[in-house]
Protein backbone atom coordinates (compact mmCIF):
# COMPACT_ATOMS: atom_id res chain seq x y z
CA UNK A 1 0.00 0.00 0.00
CA UNK A 2 1.18 3.53 -0.82
CA UNK A 3 1.38 5.68 2.30
CA UNK A 4 2.30 8.81 0.30
CA UNK A 5 1.49 9.65 -3.32
CA UNK A 6 2.48 12.85 -5.08
CA UNK A 7 0.59 13.27 -8.36
CA UNK A 8 1.73 15.83 -10.96
CA UNK A 9 3.08 18.18 -8.31
CA UNK A 10 4.05 21.67 -9.39
CA UNK A 11 5.34 24.20 -6.90
CA UNK A 12 5.93 27.84 -7.85
CA UNK A 13 7.36 30.53 -5.59
CA UNK A 14 7.02 34.25 -6.29
CA UNK A 15 4.96 35.94 -8.98
CA UNK A 16 5.56 37.62 -12.31
CA UNK A 17 9.18 38.06 -13.32
CA UNK A 18 10.39 36.73 -9.95
CA UNK A 19 8.48 33.44 -10.39
CA UNK A 20 10.53 30.32 -9.69
CA UNK A 21 9.30 26.80 -10.44
CA UNK A 22 10.77 24.57 -7.73
CA UNK A 23 8.94 21.37 -8.75
CA UNK A 24 7.84 20.49 -12.25
CA UNK A 25 5.11 17.86 -12.72
CA UNK A 26 6.66 15.57 -10.11
CA UNK A 27 5.23 12.13 -9.32
CA UNK A 28 6.33 10.01 -6.38
CA UNK A 29 4.96 6.99 -4.52
CA UNK A 30 6.21 5.86 -1.11
CA UNK A 31 5.05 2.45 0.10
CA UNK A 32 4.24 1.71 3.72
CA UNK A 33 7.33 0.40 5.52
CA UNK A 34 9.71 1.61 2.82
CA UNK A 35 13.05 3.34 3.47
CA UNK A 36 13.45 5.84 0.66
CA UNK A 37 16.22 8.37 0.08
CA UNK A 38 15.42 11.53 -1.85
CA UNK A 39 18.81 12.55 -3.21
CA UNK A 40 19.79 15.78 -4.89
CA UNK A 41 22.16 18.75 -4.79
CA UNK A 42 21.34 22.07 -3.18
CA UNK A 43 18.56 23.81 -5.11
CA UNK A 44 17.32 20.61 -6.76
CA UNK A 45 13.89 20.74 -5.14
CA UNK A 46 14.37 17.95 -2.61
CA UNK A 47 13.60 20.20 0.37
CA UNK A 48 10.43 21.39 -1.34
CA UNK A 49 9.39 17.75 -1.78
CA UNK A 50 10.03 17.18 1.92
CA UNK A 51 7.97 20.21 2.89
CA UNK A 52 5.05 19.05 0.76
CA UNK A 53 5.20 15.45 2.06
CA UNK A 54 5.44 16.82 5.60
CA UNK A 55 2.45 19.16 5.06
CA UNK A 56 4.69 22.15 5.83
CA UNK A 57 3.85 23.51 2.38
CA UNK A 58 1.15 22.94 -0.23
CA UNK A 59 1.58 22.42 -3.98
CA UNK A 60 0.66 25.05 -6.54
CA UNK A 61 -0.88 22.26 -8.60
CA UNK A 62 -1.29 18.51 -8.20
CA UNK A 63 -2.45 16.12 -5.51
CA UNK A 64 -0.92 14.88 -2.27
CA UNK A 65 -2.44 11.62 -1.05
CA UNK A 66 -1.77 10.39 2.48
CA UNK A 67 -3.06 6.86 2.96
CA UNK A 68 -5.29 7.39 -0.11
CA UNK A 69 -6.80 10.58 1.30
CA UNK A 70 -6.27 13.79 -0.69
CA UNK A 71 -4.80 16.40 1.66
CA UNK A 72 -3.80 18.91 -1.05
CA UNK A 73 -6.56 21.34 -0.13
CA UNK A 74 -6.72 20.66 3.61
CA UNK A 75 -6.80 23.70 5.89
CA UNK A 76 -3.99 24.50 8.31
CA UNK A 77 -5.78 23.00 11.29
CA UNK A 78 -6.13 19.67 9.49
CA UNK A 79 -2.51 19.79 8.30
CA UNK A 80 -1.32 20.52 11.83
CA UNK A 81 -3.30 17.51 13.07
CA UNK A 82 -1.65 15.31 10.42
CA UNK A 83 1.81 16.58 11.38
CA UNK A 84 1.08 15.91 15.03
CA UNK A 85 -0.16 12.34 14.61
CA UNK A 86 1.14 10.80 11.40
CA UNK A 87 4.56 12.37 10.65
CA UNK A 88 7.69 12.62 12.78
CA UNK A 89 10.38 15.13 11.78
CA UNK A 90 14.15 14.85 12.27
CA UNK A 91 16.22 17.85 11.12
CA UNK A 92 19.90 18.65 10.67
CA UNK A 93 19.50 21.31 13.36
CA UNK A 94 18.25 19.31 16.33
CA UNK A 95 15.70 22.02 17.25
CA UNK A 96 15.71 21.12 20.93
CA UNK A 97 14.59 23.69 23.48
CA UNK A 98 17.75 24.48 25.49
CA UNK A 99 15.98 25.16 28.79
CA UNK A 100 14.21 21.79 28.82
CA UNK A 101 15.64 18.40 29.76
CA UNK A 102 15.82 15.55 27.24
CA UNK A 103 12.65 13.94 28.58
CA UNK A 104 10.79 17.26 28.57
CA UNK A 105 11.82 17.92 24.96
CA UNK A 106 10.57 14.51 23.89
CA UNK A 107 7.29 14.94 25.76
CA UNK A 108 6.42 18.22 24.01
CA UNK A 109 4.54 16.76 21.00
CA UNK A 110 2.32 14.79 23.37
CA UNK A 111 1.63 17.86 25.48
CA UNK A 112 0.63 19.71 22.30
CA UNK A 113 -1.89 16.91 21.73
CA UNK A 114 -3.28 17.51 25.24
CA UNK A 115 -1.91 14.27 26.69
CA UNK A 116 -1.71 14.55 30.51
CA UNK A 117 1.77 15.53 31.69
CA UNK A 118 2.50 12.39 33.71
CA UNK A 119 1.58 10.10 30.81
CA UNK A 120 3.53 12.25 28.33
CA UNK A 121 6.68 12.13 30.46
CA UNK A 122 6.36 8.35 30.94
CA UNK A 123 6.04 7.81 27.19
CA UNK A 124 8.96 10.20 26.56
CA UNK A 125 11.12 8.23 28.97
CA UNK A 126 10.28 4.99 27.14
CA UNK A 127 11.25 6.57 23.82
CA UNK A 128 14.59 7.79 25.19
CA UNK A 129 15.28 4.34 26.57
CA UNK A 130 14.54 2.90 23.13
CA UNK A 131 17.21 5.13 21.54
CA UNK A 132 19.78 4.35 24.22
CA UNK A 133 19.45 7.48 26.36
CA UNK A 134 17.73 6.07 29.43
CA UNK A 135 20.47 7.47 31.66
CA UNK A 136 20.34 10.98 30.15
CA UNK A 137 16.70 11.85 30.81
CA UNK A 138 17.38 14.93 32.95
CA UNK A 139 20.24 16.34 30.89
CA UNK A 140 19.67 19.53 28.96
CA UNK A 141 20.83 19.80 25.32
CA UNK A 142 24.02 21.65 26.30
CA UNK A 143 24.98 18.65 28.42
CA UNK A 144 24.62 16.21 25.52
CA UNK A 145 26.87 15.41 22.57
CA UNK A 146 25.68 16.08 19.03
CA UNK A 147 24.83 12.43 18.54
CA UNK A 148 22.90 12.33 21.80
CA UNK A 149 20.98 15.46 20.83
CA UNK A 150 20.00 13.85 17.53
CA UNK A 151 18.85 10.75 19.40
CA UNK A 152 16.66 12.99 21.55
CA UNK A 153 15.27 14.53 18.36
CA UNK A 154 14.55 11.05 16.95
CA UNK A 155 12.83 10.03 20.19
CA UNK A 156 10.73 13.20 19.96
CA UNK A 157 9.82 12.31 16.36
CA UNK A 158 8.71 8.84 17.50
CA UNK A 159 6.77 9.76 20.62
CA UNK A 160 3.40 10.12 18.85
CA UNK A 161 3.95 6.77 17.08
CA UNK A 162 3.81 8.29 13.57
CA UNK A 163 3.70 6.12 10.48
CA UNK A 164 6.27 8.26 8.65
CA UNK A 165 9.64 9.61 9.76
CA UNK A 166 10.93 12.50 7.63
CA UNK A 167 14.67 12.93 8.15
CA UNK A 168 16.20 16.05 6.57
CA UNK A 169 20.02 15.75 6.45
CA UNK A 170 19.90 14.13 9.93
CA UNK A 171 23.68 13.69 10.14
CA UNK A 172 24.67 17.08 8.73
CA UNK A 173 26.05 18.32 12.06
CA UNK A 174 27.64 15.04 13.15
CA UNK A 175 31.04 13.39 12.76
CA UNK A 176 31.35 10.30 10.60
CA UNK A 177 31.24 7.76 13.46
CA UNK A 178 28.14 9.33 15.01
CA UNK A 179 26.55 9.64 11.57
CA UNK A 180 26.82 5.89 11.10
CA UNK A 181 25.20 5.33 14.51
CA UNK A 182 22.27 7.60 13.63
CA UNK A 183 21.77 5.99 10.21
CA UNK A 184 21.83 2.52 11.77
CA UNK A 185 19.21 3.71 14.26
CA UNK A 186 16.98 4.90 11.40
CA UNK A 187 17.50 1.57 9.63
CA UNK A 188 16.49 -0.33 12.77
CA UNK A 189 13.34 1.79 13.06
CA UNK A 190 12.55 0.92 9.45
CA UNK A 191 12.93 -2.79 10.25
CA UNK A 192 10.34 -2.29 12.99
CA UNK A 193 7.86 -1.03 10.40
CA UNK A 194 8.38 2.73 10.25
CA UNK A 195 8.32 4.37 6.84
CA UNK A 196 11.53 6.42 6.57
CA UNK A 197 11.96 9.24 4.06
CA UNK A 198 15.52 10.56 4.05
CA UNK A 199 16.32 13.88 2.39
CA UNK A 200 20.02 14.23 1.59
CA UNK A 201 22.70 15.35 -0.84
CA UNK A 202 25.03 12.62 0.47
CA UNK A 203 25.23 9.51 -1.71
CA UNK A 204 26.84 7.52 1.11
CA UNK A 205 23.79 8.10 3.33
CA UNK A 206 21.42 7.19 0.51
CA UNK A 207 22.95 3.70 0.48
CA UNK A 208 21.19 2.97 3.78
CA UNK A 209 17.83 3.24 2.01
CA UNK A 210 16.17 0.43 0.07
CA UNK A 211 15.22 2.85 -2.70
CA UNK A 212 16.79 6.09 -3.97
CA UNK A 213 15.00 8.83 -5.90
CA UNK A 214 17.24 11.40 -7.61
CA UNK A 215 15.88 14.92 -8.04
CA UNK A 216 17.47 17.40 -10.43
CA UNK A 217 16.02 20.82 -11.30
CA UNK A 218 12.63 20.02 -9.80
CA UNK A 219 12.18 16.72 -11.59
CA UNK A 220 12.83 13.08 -10.75
CA UNK A 221 15.77 11.88 -12.79
CA UNK A 222 14.92 8.66 -14.56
Amino acid sequence: MNVIELESIRKVYGIGESEFEALKDLNLNVKEGEFIAILGPSGSGKSTVMNIIGTLDVPTKGKVLLENSDISKANENKLAEIRGKKIGFVFQQFNLIPTLSAVENVALPLLFQNVPSARALKKAQEMLEDVGLGKRLRNKPSQLSGGEQQRVAIARALVNDPKIILADEPTGNLDSKTSIEIMNLLKSLNKKGKTIILITHNKALAKYASKTVNIVDGRIKK
